[in-house]
């Protein structure tokens, strides 16, 4: 009989502790006093898809005090999904609060796609400012200009899902400033209107297909830089200089090369002369044993080479004298 009471009594303590394992008692009457109804068997059908109650009956209870009418079953659906049903209702509540139409599927995309939902309400309430990094841009005349913007932005809720982020802006802001101040014909222009920059950026229309809605764009500050103009003709210069000096080498190198060539052909004609003034004596003994030569023809050739000895010196001595008397 005792073991009989003993085991109805662990029975019966593991049914409670089943009952209120299954069905969060507490957290129902909670909800129930703050004006949310749910069913016990909803609790219980969270408990078995592994939902925490809690999860889901919290942001309700605060949905409703702050007269969000939301569907229990979606809620729960988007805990299934993987998001965030807490900051998804927070976000709820400050776009009604900020008259912002903001629907729960659209809230629950935005979440599911990974953005802070909440974060973007914030945004869209109240713009936030975002500074670029430093920009190097070369105007017309070829001085270097370093500027920085800040780039005022509010969320734009419609476009969450699927937008680019700051990133893209930035790189789309920076873009737009060094064609800015590439277009200008001088850095002093830029320098007296930098507002020219932010005109012309803004015309660009660079927050389309992005997150974000450009307000304004100004320039924080405007530094000069290097004179790049003067750097690449300096350096076109020293280019044009090595060039000219390659192409003299060749020519010189060319030029000693001909030389060698013309002494080479010189000495060829030389040895040519050598060889043919060798031949004379032989030809003249020749022609003595031959009998076609005689001695007084021989002695002839001698006074005709003679004569034209002393008509070549006396020439050269006379044009001499000429020449000094002149």
């Amino acid at each position: 009989m005792e073991l009989i009471l003993v085991g109805g009594g662990i029975a019966a303590i593991v049914i409670i502790w089943l009952f209120f394992h299954f069905v969060p008692v507490g957290l129902w009457i909670t909800a129930l006093f703050s004006g949310v109804h749910v069913k016990i068997r909803t609790l219980i059908g969270m408990r078995l898809r592994k939902v925490n109650p809690r999860e889901v009956i919290q942001p309700l209870i605060s949905a409703t005090k702050a007269g969000v009418s939301l569907d229990i079953s979606q809620m729960e659906a988007h805990v299934l999904a993987g998001g965030n049903v807490g900051r998804v209702v927070t976000a709820l509540i400050s776009a009604t609060r900020a008259r912002i139409n903001l629907p729960w599927q659209q809230a629950a995309a935005i979440d599911l796609a990974g953005r802070d939902v909440l974060h973007a309400v914030q945004v869209s309430v109240n713009p936030k400012v975002i500074e670029t990094p430093k920009v190097a841009a070369v105007a017309q005349d070829g001085i270097q200009l370093v500027a920085i913007a800040r780039v005022t932005v509010r969320a734009n809720i419609e476009r969450l899902v699927g937008g680019a982020g700051e990133e893209t802006i930035l790189a789309r802001v920076g873009e737009g400033t060094v064609s800015a101040i590439g277009s200008a014909k001088s850095h002093a222009a830029v320098l007296e209107n930098p507002d020219q920059i932010s005109k012309f950026v803004l015309s660009k229309g660079l927050d389309s297909g992005t997150a974000y809605e450009i307000l304004s764009i100004d320039i924080a500050d405007v530094d000069v830089g290097r004179n790049i103009g003067a750097a690449l003709q300096s350096d076109q210069a020293e280019a044009d200089m090595r060039i000219a000096q390659a192409k003299a080498e060749e020519r010189r190198a060319m030029a000693v090369a001909t030389e060698q060539e013309m002494k080479a052909r010189v000495e060829e004609m030389r040895a040519k002369v050598v060889e043919a003034e060798a031949e004379v004596p032989l030809a003249m003994a020749e022609a003595f044993r031959s009998g076609n030569l005689g001695i007084m023809d021989f002695q002839r050739i001698r006074n005709v080479e003679a004569d034209t000895k002393m008509r070549t010196a006396i020439s050269g001595g006379s044009t001499g004298e000429g020449e000094k008397s002149k």
